[in-house]
């Protein structure tokens, strides 16, 4: 691959895999649905999804003879999620060539027997300011630990963009860094590829294998390439679960004495799955921002103040805007984009800056305040969006879903802005909005150029009782 418009083709199908589409297809259903015999015999393998959101998986890369049932244990998880899943972090250890870092390919797209898959450009550029983020084509064109678990998604996920990166020399920390920037919502993926310890004789392989299953089962880092050829891709991932506090789970555990091989010089296999928390309803933020939201406006004014209930998201980074109204009217909308301050402290700044600082009207009165209604937004990370023109664009909107922000000339000198979500109540044609989003940043309607960027992101909204 020469150039960034290019496509990564298969390199081990027809040996990893089969290469007929169609022998691929049932390969994979039998992967997918059966169990492997499990070498840990007396040893329970957790199986049940159990609660929370599944976010990552550590699966296996050898030939599908030899590990495809233990990856498709954990693929089969997927299936009910193909609609809410749209994107795929995918990291794999370098194999065939020496990489200082992690390596992103140029391709567009990386193509199997089953067809061609997008890469997020987006999202790959938005890595460039990470030192340990490298361009490297030749480590992607024959690597087989990426490249054997895109079947799989193509057939458990169907449409998805792919973000894949091989992991050369490197540490955790860099590793967790990119992971982290990656991580996303509940429509991003992170699957980590890496097998267990090679070459040992059968129960040996066992002792080993089990040993380092308990490490990744307690978030605990490998401690060496010998336990697993992907050990700097799972303990960057380890090292973000801890902090995130997600739970793991082991899905199935076997070596390639059990399936194909022979018992005298075996490789390990496993594959896990792990979840983020479920929302609680105790975890609802809302009546606390609401609150905050209110309290500070009636603060300016002189007047009482409520109580405050806690939330232990108060204190950590967050986005939101406020938004006031009168008699269904906007009376005021200040925002931020990105969590740059603790959430208690943005609630608040933005409830004064809605109230007296919007250019828009005039600072709000005592008198105006018993019929001011407060609404606040709790954004997400802002993603960018990757399209070939605006007709591509407007497509790829999802109106009442996404916020926009519209950037337009480097670093938006030319001109930003942003709509809410809830802007789609009073333009629910993307062409519409798009317009109205342009002008709002000050240009023409029809505004149109190479150097556009968009981001967009999702919210979370409450708003106060409706005023009597």
């Amino acid at each position: 691959m020469t150039t960034a418009t290019t496509q990564r083709p298969p390199a081990v199908a027809g040996s990893f895999y089969p290469g007929d589409p169609d022998a691929l297809r049932d390969e994979l259903a039998v992967c997918l649905a059966v169990s492997p015999a499990p070498s840990h015999k007396g040893i329970p393998l957790r199986i049940t999804s159990g609660d929370g959101l599944l976010k990552a998986l550590i699966v296996p890369h050898a030939g599908y003879i030899y590990s495809g049932g233990t990856a498709g244990k954990a693929y089969a998880l997927l299936a009910a999620l193909a609609g809410r899943i749209r994107r795929v972090v995918l990291l794999g250890p370098c194999h065939r060539v020496s990489v200082r870092g992690l390596a992103a390919p140029t391709a567009q797209a990386f193509a199997t027997p089953l067809g061609r898959i997008a890469v997020d450009r987006a999202a790959l550029d938005g890595l460039a300011d990470l030192p340990q983020i490298v361009s490297s084509d030749a480590a992607h064109a024959q690597e087989h630990s990426l490249e054997v678990q895109l079947p799989f998604l193509q057939t458990v996920l169907g449409d998805f963009k792919l973000v894949p990166l091989a992991v050369g020399q490197t540490g955790a920390a860099e590793v967790a860094q990119v992971i982290d920037r990656l991580w996303g919502g509940p429509e991003t993926l992170i699957v980590i590829s890496s097998d267990l310890s090679h070459f040992h004789a059968y129960a040996e392989a066992r002792k080993i294998d089990q040993a380092t299953a308990g490490r990744i089962l307690a978030l605990e880092q490998l401690t060496s390439f010998e336990q697993a050829c992907g050990a700097l891709p799972i303990n960057g991932l380890l090292a973000v679960a801890r902090k995130r506090g997600l739970r793991i789970e082991r899905i199935a555990q076997c070596n390639s004495g059990d399936t194909a091989g022979d018992k005298g010089r075996v490789v390990g296999y496993a594959s896990f799955a792990l979840y983020e928390a479920p929302p609680t309803a105790a975890a609802d933020p809302g009546p606390a921002l609401l609150v905050r939201a209110r309290n500070a406006i009636a603060a300016k004014l002189g007047q009482a103040t409520r109580a405050e209930p806690a939330h232990p998201a108060l204190d950590q980074p967050g986005a939101t805007f406020v938004t006031l109204t009168q008699n269904g009217l906007l009376r005021g909308c200040i925002g931020s984009l990105e969590a740059h301050r603790p959430l208690d402290q943005d609630v608040r700044a933005n409830a004064l800056a809605a109230a007296f600082r919007d250019p828009r009207f005039p600072p709000l009165t005592l008198a105006e305040f018993t019929r001011t209604r407060v609404e606040v937004s709790l954004l997400t990370a802002p993603q960018p969006m990757a399209f070939s023109d605006e007709a591509d664009a407007l497509r790829q909107l999802r109106p009442n879903v996404d916020g926009v922000i519209f950037s337009a000339g480097e670093g938006g000198k030319l001109g930003r802005s942003t709509f809410l979500p809830q802007v789609w109540e009073q333009l629910p044609d993307p062409r519409q909005f798009m317009a109205h989003l342009k002008q709002k940043a000050g240009l023409p309607a029809d505004y149109w150029s190479p150097d556009v960027r968009l981001q967009r992101y999702e919210v979370q909204k409450w708003k106060e009782a409706p005023i009597p």
